[in-house]
């Protein structure tokens, strides 16, 4: 099958059509990729910032069609339209019994690109690939366990419902899910790209009254506005944290960060007021450290708390946005501001790097 492939950080990924994807086992489901998003988190991999373990595919936001189910799959069927999570969950671990859907064991591919069993199933030239971010996505098909293949209406196009998988389940999620935002909170988000727009609708579904959104991009400011922000700042020229002191009168209730910065997770510590929360939802790099004065964090009573894909159970979550979007509250279309080919991976790459647009969506066909 073609893939794009990673076998260098900082390097251009190369386009094969040589890769070999292993058996259907039982308990999972092989798919024929439609449409498979630009991340951050990939370009983390492709950057160098998270550990490569070998030539790897990147792509984790995928949707696409089931082409065959492995022996005891009966949620879906060949030729059912999916979504598919990158943090899928097992419903009985210890994480799962606790609600804590996106720490499920089954979401470790997502650090070791490789199967629970430390397989891949996927080679090349007699070499193993591996699979970015524990799906494989920018390639013509995956295989997945059968909780990380959610079925979703056919008439749903699944180059817009691809960026559910990763950005929306994470956006939404962090805001809904994760937060405790309550009707009329002031809510900061910094990052304005696929995840903190979606954060931002979010927000604006739990009832949050002022939605402060800082990015350094005016195109991304101003499509920020159609996603439920009710005020934007340019952090190249305004102190982001006076801007939300004199909006707000000392802080916004629930800080979001969004870019996966260590320096803006402490921006959004300075903009949340007494008793506030920070969510950490950007995936920074690994060498990226927080600086917290204790006895501040102590008298402030303010919490800091990571986030791993919205705090979400995609059998739940994934449905309920693709509900949201029906009923118009969330602006999915709008989401996907480029579709490119497979073949034009680099590129597209490169247009993601820059921060041009929110979402770049690759094509398989």
């Amino acid at each position: 099958m073609r893939a794009a492939i990673l076998y260098e950080p900082g390097q251009p990924l190369e386009l094969a059509d040589d890769v070999k994807l292993g058996a259907t086992g039982p308990g999972e489901v092989r798919v024929q990729v439609a449409a498979c998003g630009i991340c951050h988190s990939d370009l983390s991999i492709i950057q160098g910032h998270f550990p490569l373990m070998g030539p790897t595919i990147p792509g984790h936001e995928a949707a696409g069609v089931v082409s065959e189910v492995g022996a005891g799959v009966d949620h879906v069927s060949v030729g059912d339209h999916v979504i598919l999570t990158p943090a899928p969950s097992c419903g009985h671990c210890r994480a799962c019994r606790r609600g804590r859907f996106s720490h499920c064991y089954l979401g470790d591919g997502l650090m070791t690109s490789t199967f629970d069993d430390g397989t891949t199933r996927l080679e090349r030239n007699g070499e193993v690939v591996y699979r970015g971010l524990g799906m494989a996505g920018w390639a013509e098909e995956v295989i997945v366990v059968r909780q990380a293949a959610i079925p979703i209406p056919k008439d749903i196009p699944l180059d817009v419902a691809c960026v559910i998988g990763c950005a929306v389940q994470t956006g939404t999620g962090a805001a809904l899910n994760t937060a405790s935002i309550e009707p009329g909170d002031s809510v900061l988000v910094v990052g304005a790209g696929g995840i903190g727009v979606s954060i931002a609708a979010g927000a604006s579904i739990a009832g949050a009254s002022r939605i402060i959104v800082s990015d350094p991009s005016e195109s991304r400011r101003e499509r920020a506005m159609s996603f439920g922000a009710t005020h934007v700042v340019d952090p190249t020229s305004d102190d982001v944290p006076a801007v939300v002191d004199a909006l707000t009168g000392g802080g916004v209730d629930t800080a979001f960060e969004a870019v996966g910065s260590a320096a803006l997770a402490e921006q959004c510590l300075d903009s949340t007021v007494n008793g506030g929360e920070v969510i950490l939802v950007g995936a920074a790099p690994m060498d990226g450290f927080i600086n917290v004065q204790s006895v501040a964090m102590m008298f402030s009573g303010k919490s800091l708390s990571g986030c791993v894909l919205g705090s979400c159970w995609a059998p739940r979550d994934i449905p309920r946005i693709v509900e949201l979007w029906q009923s118009g509250q969330l602006p999915l279309d709008e989401m996907v501001t480029a579709r490119r080919p497979l073949a034009e991976v680099n590129d597209a790459v490169r247009q993601a790097e820059a921060g041009v647009g929110l979402r770049t969506v690759l094509m398989m066909d």
